[in-house]
């Protein structure tokens, strides 16, 4: 059901931004004709005369100049919405997140020899820390008037990094609830399982994804002067016909459906299956379902949005180059940081409603332990 109707959102959308393109005017018109997407920014056009070219080197004193910046482009680097709300956002989740994070890392940390889980949750804690600490960054970078001064190779850092610990997050969220989901709905399978081995595996393949989508990111120059505007991006905007960053959106797209999507939807079938199996189960799991339902409800609420958004505004930049949706998805991704603050809450709350073991009872005469 979850599947259908994050489909249907999707088409309906999609159908949207099709009815918009029509109703484009003639002055749109060479925007319509492009044959290659823009990149997951706003987009500025190379200056004639570049200081350098969109490769760069890291240690360049100047970065490369754009110009002819949309009208969308210019409200966003000027709106309260960049300079304001988002850092203070960014600030009051770094204050709540890093000592939570690292309580539970430390808690987590003498467990992991006994308990198969830990591996997992130590795992998000750490992925949770390096998304905190890009965000002391990035919240500089706003605060400042979306002006970078850090220089090319920490935007490059800081960029990778910050989007990278996204989809290892999300990632991460959908295995531990695909363990959940195995405990509960296949308990004797899951029994015989070599648990400790399996989670080392996918904390590690995880890992390697995360590895995997941050080296563009860090190889393709992130950070431009903007002269109508008087100060320099660190991501917000880039070219659109260098091939370095058509790549790069083939490339994120390709992580939005795979590492945001698609472990958002797991997530959903996951959390459906075990609320399904507990309501049949012999003993009262009330409690249990209810600090499921609020883990799941609060993964709903921090990555859609972001997932759906990061999505549409591929769609819309393939149909009519413009970027107007990329103002909403900076909000998103806000809003999606937020769930580096309440992981480890959430984790305090599953093992106070779970306890230690749960016990099934899937046949009669017969009662299984199974620990999380």
């Amino acid at each position: 059901m979850g599947t259908r109707l994050l489909f249907f959102l999707v088409l309906l959308l999609c159908l949207s931004v099709t009815l918009q393109k029509k109703g484009k005017n003639g002055a749109q018109g060479s925007r319509r004709n492009r044959t290659v997407a823009g990149p997951r920014t706003f987009i500025g056009q190379p200056d004639p005369i570049p200081i350098y070219g969109t490769q760069a080197p890291v240690s360049s004193p100047s970065p490369p100049v754009l110009r002819s910046l949309s009208n969308s482009t210019v409200e966003y680097l000027h709106s309260p919405l960049s300079t304001w709300v988002i850092p203070i956002i960014y600030v009051l989740v770094i204050i709540v997140g890093i000592p939570a994070n690292v309580a539970i890392l430390a808690m987590l940390w003498t467990k992991i020899r006994k308990v198969s889980s830990a591996i997992l949750y130590c795992s998000l804690a750490v992925s949770d820390l390096f998304l905190l600490l890009s965000l002391f960054f990035k919240a500089h970078y706003h605060l400042h008037g979306n002006h970078w001064v850090l220089g090319e190779a920490a935007c490059r850092v800081v960029t990778a990094c910050f989007y990278g610990n996204l989809y290892c997050s999300a990632q991460t969220l959908a295995c531990i609830s695909i363990k959940r989901y195995l405990a509960v709905v296949h308990p004797f399978m899951y029994k015989r399982l070599p648990k400790r081995t399996y989670t080392t595996c996918v904390s590690i393949a995880v890992w390697a994804v995360f590895g995997a989508a941050v080296i563009p990111e860090l190889l393709v120059q992130q950070s431009y002067q903007l002269p109508e505007v008087d100060r320099t991006t660190c991501h917000d905007v880039l070219p659109l016909d260098s091939d370095s960053h058509v790549f790069l959106l083939y490339y994120n797209l390709f992580l939005t459906l795979f590492g945001l999507l698609v472990p958002l939807v797991v997530t959903v079938i996951c959390f459906a299956k075990i609320v399904c199996e507990l309501q049949r189960s012999h003993h009262d799991w009330e409690m249990y379902i209810k600090a499921s339902s609020l883990v799941c409800g609060i993964f709903l609420l921090c990555f859609t949005p972001a997932g759906l958004l990061h999505f549409l505004h591929y769609v819309q930049l393939f149909m009519d180059g413009t970027e107007t949706l990329y103002i909403y998805f900076k909000a998103a991704v806000c809003l999606c940081c937020v769930h580096a603050c309440l992981d480890p809450f959430l984790f305090l709350l599953m093992s106070k409603s779970a306890g230690s073991s749960l016990y099934f009872k899937p046949f009669k005469g017969k009662t299984l332990s199974i620990s999380f």
